[in-house]
Order: C-alpha cells, then structure tokens, then sequence
C-alpha cells in the first residue's frame, strides 16, 4: 500500500496494491495490521454506503461527544472529498485538505477523530463506503456550513446541491466543536 501525505499530517490517502487482469480486479479495502503499520491505529465499528447524484455536496459534519475516524472509498464514479481540521487547540485548527476519490483510482482517505468530513460528487451515480470508528449518534452531530470563508474550501462546484440539515449550518465561529 503506498501513502500519501496531505496537507494536514494526520489526514491520509492511501493506495492500496490493485491486482488487476482481463478478467477485472482484486484489492483489499482494509486488513487491521497493514493499516495500523501505516499508521491507521483504529479500530472501526460501523460500515455505511452513500449514493448521491452529481453535484450533491454531503458535509462537513462530525461527532461532538464521541468523534469518529472515518476511511472512505469511492465505489463508483468521482468526488472530491475533504477533511477540515476542527479540534480546539490544534495547531492546524480550521485548515482542510481535499483530494479526489474515484473507482478508478481506488484511492482511501483516512480522516481522523476531531476532523470535519464532506465531499461533493463530480460524477453522475456516485457511491461511497466508509468506515466509522464509532457509532453515528444523530444527537451528537456537529458541523460547519462547506463554504466557510474562514476555512475557504476550494470546492470544484460552485452551486452544489445540499440538504435542508446542510444548508444551515453554522460558520466554524458557532459551530459545536468536538472534544
């Protein structure tokens, strides 16, 4: 598996080693060890599936109680996937990283507990997997509206589609941080 460093140094991307042929392709999406030799120490509990039409932005959201690391693979199509760093007291406190997942690249981002996480789709029939560290509790959910200026994305769509939730989030100014 080959890693990539970003911009923040506890947010990943990582290859892993595609075995591929005329018949298709194998790839392991997580094997404990070689993810924790890699620096990936965690211990996932929960598995989700997310599909979303072109131009739909999902995020940033969090957990304020119980933050969660999140791995996250696209399936099918393409996103642009981001990770904001919103811990209090980081010395990386607002900053954020983006990178492109897609089915062909099988690329993963490994975003860590403290961190915001979104991502819009940039292709039509996008499906996404990842893994949590911790169970997703609704009542728990933080999150900062994708356009913050004070973070200043710099999403590839510029009219995203949003839900109602997402639409009203607050700057990171107001927002509830995690702990």
């Amino acid at each position: 598996m080959k890693v990539i460093k970003t911009d923040l140094p506890e947010v990943l991307v990582l290859e892993p080693k595609v075995y591929g042929d005329d018949r298709g392709f194998f790839l392991e999406t997580y094997h404990r060890q070689r993810y924790r030799d890699v620096g990936v120490d965690v211990d996932f509990v929960q598995d989700n599936h997310s599909k979303s039409a072109q131009g739909v932005l999902r995020g940033m959201h969090w957990q304020v109680a119980r933050p969660q690391a999140k791995l996250v693979w696209c399936i099918s199509g393409k996103i642009y996937d981001v990770a904001v760093d919103v811990r209090p007291g980081s010395p990386n406190f607002g900053k954020w990283t983006g990178v492109e997942l897609d089915s062909d690249n099988k690329r993963q981002i490994y975003v860590p507990a403290g961190f915001a996480h979104g991502f819009c789709a940039l292709s039509e029939g996008v499906q996404i997997i990842y893994k949590c560290s911790d169970l997703y509790d609704p009542s728990d959910e933080g999150g900062v509206i994708w356009n913050d200026p004070a973070i200043g994305i710099r999403w590839p769509i510029s009219e995203p589609v949003l839900s109602t939730k997402d639409a009203v989030l607050p700057p990171l100014s107001a927002a509830k941080l995690p702990r």
